[in-house]
């Protein structure tokens, strides 16, 4: 793991949360489907995980991960593999399933996922989210993404980490 992202949150009583980020395949998508928010977070994170995985179909630089934590899926991230025009590689979505919020695994994840994102050259990683979403506009501040602007755009804040 980059030496960055190690923070003091991302721990259990055992030790470092660990999760793993798996592609979505024949074998798991189902499981990733049955993946879902809270009802009070449905407007903030509105697009169901299959909405994902159909769009990816037909926006090729659109990777999945399903976030496991031992054999159990308890997240979901969406990711471009490929730079914008702009060289920003962008995070459409992450989202951690109801049952497992606040153990750390939203955290995990994202800092699975810039290492592998720094593993592919990325220099710049964008993520948005709803201004009352301020679970999501914490994890990314502590991971040091900054605001891009105070106003939303698209009705999202947008956030850019830039790795050296």
């Amino acid at each position: 793991m980059h030496p960055l992202f190690l923070c003091e949150n991302t721990f259990e009583e055992d030790g470092i949360v660990k999760v793993s980020l798996k592609p979505i395949t024949k074998e798991n998508w189902y499981e990733c489907t049955k993946l879902k928010v809270r009802p009070d977070q449905q407007e903030v994170f509105s697009a169901p995980v299959v909405y994902w995985i159909a769009e990816s179909k037909f926006l090729t630089d659109f990777e999945l991960r399903a976030v496991y934590k031992e054999g159990d899926a308890v997240g979901f991230i969406v990711f471009c593999n490929r730079a914008d025009e702009n060289g920003n590689h962008w995070i459409p979505a992450l989202m951690i399933d109801e049952k497992h919020q606040g153990g750390g695994y939203g955290r995990a994840a994202m800092e699975q996922l810039i290492e592998l994102l720094c593993d592919m050259n990325a220099t710049r990683l964008m993520i948005g989210h709803r201004p009352q979403n301020e679970a999501a506009g914490g994890l990314y501040e502590s991971l040091r993404f900054k605001k891009v602007s105070e106003e939303p755009v698209d009705g999202e804040i947008i956030r850019l980490l830039e790795i050296s």
